[in-house]
């Protein structure tokens, strides 16, 4: 067991690891059985028939469907690209010295927070037309995106910020680093690696969503499956491949972080052995202590 998971909970004990076992057993064999039934009645309801999956082969609709896909990752990845610079500068206000910097991050963070994105999209579809703010269709779902995901990103870079052992700060203050250079070459560089997976996480919700587009008629993957289901009237076959597509993103994302969390580990690793240092386990994932020469000065 990893010493991230040790701090999570205690390893477990063999009594524990056979009821954990048999959990998981008793699990897979009720999820198996809620599928079997499932399937059961759909075929019994003739929606196995090949007749009703026949639609997946026809050029327009599979034209269609990348359309929406397209749209999709197009929406997620400018939301994101967007987002993740506007989280980190929220971040940096609500971790200022100043306190009308730190207020106006604080303001933004609770407030994007806690208004849900829907009412958002509605704002920007519906009350902000009569007033002359009138954008694109794109920018309509676009804009209330990135100001929720925002705020949800500061928060995820301040924890993990606030995860690192305070004397990182210090020494670097000490060897004449101001605050802001400590944060852009000590600080942030070390968060980094602590919230890769929340990062991921986070940009597996921005994709889910994109699917608040069809507030706005915004043709994205669930749009798309709404006009197919009313022109084909295949409801249940339309839903599954669109949630299929969904689960085979996630799954890539997820293995995406996986990845990213293995090579931000490898570099330390690598890091440490050329410099000669221990690798210690420590309360925050990992993160390594910088070392001191035998003079007191600070190394890198």
């Amino acid at each position: 067991m990893s010493s991230t998971t040790r701090v999570l909970f205690d390893e477990p004990g063999p009594r524990a690891r056979r009821q954990i076992q048999v959990a998981t057993a008793v699990s897979l064999l009720a999820i198996a059985g809620v599928i079997y039934l499932a399937v059961a009645r759909f075929a019994d309801s003739g929606q196995l028939a090949a007749a009703k999956w026949s639609i997946f082969t026809t050029p327009l609709v599979r034209t269609f469907l990348w359309e929406g896909f397209v749209n999709t990752m197009k929406l997620t990845v400018v939301s994101g690209l967007i987002a993740l610079p506007l989280g980190i500068l929220f971040a940096l206000l609500r971790l200022a010295h100043n306190k009308i910097a730190r207020w106006l991050g604080t303001a933004y963070v609770e407030v994007f927070r806690s208004v849900p994105l829907l009412l958002l999209v509605l704002m920007f579809v519906l009350a902000l037309p009569p007033l002359g703010v009138n954008l694109p269709i794109f920018w309509k779902i676009c804009v209330p995106i990135v100001m929720c995901n925002a705020a949800i990103l500061a928060e995820i870079f301040r924890a993990g910020v606030n995860a690192l052992p305070k004397g990182q700060l210090e020494a670097s203050l000490a060897i004449g680093l101001t605050y802001w250079q400590a944060m852009r070459l000590v600080i942030f560089p070390q968060s980094i690696r602590l919230i890769v997976p929340a990062l991921v996480t986070q940009l597996v919700s921005l994709l889910k969503d994109s699917t608040l587009g069809y507030a706005a008629s915004f043709p994205e993957l669930l749009r798309t499956a709404n006009v197919l289901t009313a022109r084909t009237h295949t409801l249940i076959q339309v839903y599954i491949v669109i949630s299929l597509i969904y689960v085979i993103i996630n799954l890539l994302l997820s293995y995406l972080a996986r990845v990213l969390e293995r090579r931000l580990n490898r570099t330390r690793v690598s890091s440490a052995g050329r410099e000669g240092g221990a690798i210690e386990d420590t309360p925050v994932g990992g993160v390594l202590p910088m070392e001191t020469a035998p003079g007191g000065a600070i190394m890198r």
